[in-house]
């Protein structure tokens, strides 16, 4: 893996939708994109399919999952089960 590699992958928010830091919960048809940094930290982004804006998706349980690759995996699982499902869970 290389700084910079990005993953990409498109889904359905789960109930509750996805929470971003900078918009709060967004709902519907989602694209996420996890770029790797140096130091095996990773960039978690979100957007509305087709949008041109990218938010930062809010720290979850994705941010423990060990590799950026890892991390975008979880962080895939966690919108499709939707942010309503994180916080009856301690998300």
């Amino acid at each position: 893996m290389t700084a910079d590699e990005q993953w990409v992958d498109q889904a359905v928010a789960g109930p509750g939708g996805a929470m971003t830091d900078e918009v709060g919960v967004i709902t519907g048809d989602l694209t996420l994109r996890t770029t790797a940094r140096a130091g095996g930290r990773a960039l978690v982004e979100i957007q509305y399919t087709g949008a041109e804006e990218w938010y930062r998706l809010t720290a979850g349980p994705h941010r423990l999952a060990g590799s950026p690759h890892a991390q975008h995996l979880a962080a895939l699982a966690e919108v499709r089960a939707g942010y309503r499902v994180q916080e009856q869970h301690g998300g």
